[in-house]
């Protein structure tokens, strides 16, 4: 059974950076497809970010973080980065890792189901 620990959030100023990692602490990363997701008080949770399990590591972003979040993994590592820059307030949010092996690429990933979810960990951005 996969099993993911967030971690790399913390507090910045609007313009700063962040590296999210999202760590298979049982299972592995290779064959899973792999999305981040966040989700801020009375909001309700989006779908930042997707990478495919293929060699091919296709990816997906919400509009609002094209440009500025770069989704990445390190299979050797077993663990999938959320590089996050030009950082701003609304991207404050609790942001979580989801896997699942069953889920295709597609621009609709965040409405999948995903087999496996981490704890989350707190992004805020202040103005």
């Amino acid at each position: 059974q996969v099993q993911l620990v967030e971690s790399g959030g913390g507090s910045v100023p609007s313009g700063g950076s962040l590296r999210l990692s999202c760590q298979f602490t049982s299972g592995t990363l290779a064959g899973n497809a792999v999305g981040w997701f966040r989700q801020a008080p009375g909001k309700r949770r989006e779908g930042v970010a997707f990478i495919s399990s293929y060699l091919d590591a296709r990816t997906y972003y919400l509009d609002a973080v094209k440009g500025r979040f770069t989704i990445s993994k390190d299979t050797a590592k077993n663990t999938v980065y959320l590089q996050m820059n030009s950082l701003r307030p609304e991207d404050t949010a609790v942001y979580h890792c989801a896997a699942d092996s069953r889920i295709v690429a597609s621009e609709f990933w965040y409405n999948a189901e995903f087999a496996s979810r981490g704890q989350g960990t707190q992004v805020t951005v202040s103005s």
